[in-house]
Formats: structure tokens, sequence, C-alpha cells
């Protein structure tokens, strides 16, 4: 879109619309497109960015850390525990190890067995949470040294589940993103149904301009401009009430963080002013396209 184009999308042309109806099923129909397909893309857009904050947080949170667990055992449970941290401490890339208090534990096992779970009448493993540097450690050599210094510890660097879900919440992103992509696609092919119909419905009126020496070219810039405020004001209206629907979304709190991570924090909102800029720019090309085709057909 030429900047001349832009100004004339703008300024328009009074004789040249009148062969566009102002009212009618094809404006209805552009205008309700154009708002249901914003108010889907709001939610698409903003699942995309959730799920990625969700696998950058996990990727975050869980890239360096790990557990080890000492099985329980009828004899003094610290002398493994001692050893094993004893082990860790001596481990190169391993910053800091530490025993997970009974508290600690209570609490991880809260969510599958309630809070009266009595911990210290059952033979609960010992869990030792480990603190990678920057470099990392050797996980098969110290599995090697555990097995034979700490025999049935179990050490688990997270890679076997930690991966799987950055996965998972990766493919979500592209998901929304493909969501984008397919609502923008709907939005060209009802549009250009609409022009098309108008086009169809105002033929006596462009046959008229036609004989007054009016080029396809010109008629078409009267359909274009209409379309295309149209696809803008009903993607705007759409926008807006998807972002207001995003808040009725129940908070990180209540939802445990997904549904509540469904909103558009700080500079991130700047993104939902594209929605109506993509919108027109999709009803302009649909209709200029659909305008000189269907023009050519009938000329």
């Amino acid at each position: 879109m030429t900047f001349a184009a832009i100004l004339d999308l703008i300024k328009g042309d009074t004789q040249a619309e009148r062969a566009v109806p102002r009212r009618g099923f094809t404006a209805r129909l552009t205008v309700f497109t154009a708002a249901a397909m914003a108010f889907l893309a709001v939610f698409a857009l903003a699942l995309s960015f959730a799920a990625g904050r969700l696998a950058d947080q996990w990727a975050s949170e869980l890239a360096q850390t790990s557990t080890l667990r000492i099985p329980a055992t009828v004899d003094d449970p610290l002398v493994p525990l001692e050893t094993a941290l004893r082990v860790l401490q001596e481990t190169p890339g391993v910053a800091s190890a530490r025993a997970l208090d009974p508290d600690e534990q209570q609490a991880l096992l809260e969510p599958w067995f309630g809070p009266d779970l009595p911990l210290a009448t059952l033979p609960i493993p010992q869990l030792i949470e480990i603190v990678e540097t920057e470099g990392g450690y050797d996980a098969a050599g110290l599995r090697a040294r555990l097995a034979g210094e700490v025999p049935g510890a179990v050490l688990d660097d997270h890679t076997r589940w930690r991966d799987p879900l950055i996965a998972a919440a990766s493919r979500v992103r592209l998901l929304g993103w493909i969501a984008i992509g397919l609502i923008a696609a709907t939005i060209v092919a009802i549009v250009t149904l609409a022009a098309q119909a108008a086009l169809a419905a105002n033929a006596q009126v462009i046959s008229v301009l036609r004989l007054v020496g009016a080029t396809d070219t010109y008629i078409a810039r009267a359909f274009v401009r209409r379309f295309t405020l149209r696809g803008i004001a009903g993607a705007a209206l759409g926008t807006i009430t998807g972002l207001a629907a995003t808040f009725l979304l129940p908070t990180s709190d209540v939802a445990g963080g997904f549904l509540g991570g469904l909103r558009f924090p700080g500079v991130t909102a700047l993104w939902l002013v594209l929605i109506p800029v993509l919108s027109g720019v999709a009803a302009f090309v649909a209709t200029r396209w659909a305008a000189l085709r269907t023009l050519k057909e009938n000329s």
C-alpha cells in the first residue's frame, strides 16, 4: 500500500462511493466477520504469549536444578544422607546441595495424600535439592559414584519430564500463531465474498459510471475504501471486546497460573493494536483483488 493509496483511502470520493452500499447484508457481514475474528485473535494471541511465558518459566526454573532421592532404610538414615551430601559437595558443577526438611517433604506430598499424612511413621525417601552451576555437572559420572557410595540413591535431573513440558508449551505457542493465520485467511475469504456480492448488487450503478468515463481502478477504489474501513472498525470493536473478556478470567491464584496468564501485561498489550491494522490490510488486499477481478470479467 503506497502513501498515495493511503491518502485516497482516508479522503475517499463521494461520487464513486455511491456505487457501494452503505447498509445491507454485505456491510453487516464485513463488520461482524472482522469483529468476530478479531475477538478470536485476541485469545489466540493471549494463548500464544501465555504458552511462551510458561515454557520460558519452566526452562529457567528447572534448567539448573535436580533432585537426589535416598531410599528409606531401617538403619540410621543419617549415614547415607551425610555420604550423599559429601559426594555432592565434592562434585564439580554442583553449586549447592541441601536435604529437604520434613515440613518441605510434607508440603510436596500434601496435594496427593492430604495434610494429615503421618510422615514420621512412613518410610518416606529423603530428598536432596541440588543446584547446579552455569556449566552443570557430569550426571553420568555422579550416578556412577553414587551407585558405589550410596546404593539405591536415584538422581533425577528433571530432563525426562522437563523437556516434554517445554516442547508441549512451545507447540501450544505455535498453534496460537497458526490460529491467527487461519483467522486472517478467514477474514480475507469473507471480505472477498462480500465485495463480490456488493459488486454484483450494484452492477447497474457501475455501468452508469463506466458510461460517464469512470475507469475500473476508480470504481474499485471506492469499494476498497468502504470495505477496508469496515474491516478496521469491526476489528477494533472485536479487539476491545476480547481484551475486556480477558479480565473476566480467574486470577493466577485461583486458576493455577495459566488462565491468569491469558492477559497482556505491560507492553505486550501493544500487540493488540496490530489486530485492527492487519485486519484493515487484509480487507484492503482482498477487496482490491476481488473488485478489479470482477470488474475485468464484467467489462
